[in-house]
């Protein structure tokens, strides 16, 4: 994979206030805004994780957001987008790296730590399109990147029931 940090995307992520936006040269401008007067979780950048609370936008027009419930499996932790009949899909692939779709295919692996900055790797022979680099780089920031294998999660909730 092709080490690319793509420095001219902005990000600006607003935790607090649930506001993010991504924007760019030659890149569509991605809002995800939280609904005013929610309580922000923690471990969440964006805030939550409940997509009636969430309003996405790319360019100012409507798409369509499902982040799954994010529970034991990796995969419980998967972000879909719609934007313009393109779907989006980004899920955990290690502890820190979550794979991007394109309607199935991949594109490449995003890493973010919940701190506003993301790291992207594209696969070089499926160069991402401004609207995918945008709209990966979103839910990345909003969302974050990785997860714990189920086995693993597993194993710390028995722990935690043994005295």
């Amino acid at each position: 994979m092709d080490r690319n940090t793509d420095a001219d995307v902005r990000i600006e992520l607003d935790g607090a206030a649930g506001i993010l936006r991504v924007s760019g040269p030659g890149l569509p401008v991605v809002e995800l805004v939280r609904a005013p007067g929610t309580e922000p979780a923690d471990h969440i950048p964006i805030g939550t994780r409940k997509a009636a609370l969430l309003t996405l936008t790319v360019d100012g027009a409507p798409a369509v957001l499902r982040p799954a419930r994010g529970r034991l499996l990796r995969r419980s932790y998967r972000v879909d987008a719609v934007v313009g009949g393109v779907r989006h899909r980004l899920v955990p692939c290690s502890y820190a790296e979550s794979r991007l779709t394109r309607n199935g295919r991949r594109l490449g692996t995003l890493i973010s730590t919940g701190d506003g900055r993301v790291d992207p790797e594209w696969l070089p022979d499926r160069g991402p399109e401004p609207l995918d680099v945008a709209v990966g780089t979103a839910l990345a920031a909003a969302f974050g990147t990785g997860a714990t294998p189920w086995w693993e999660t597993l194993g710390d909730i028995v722990a935690e029931l043994i005295p």
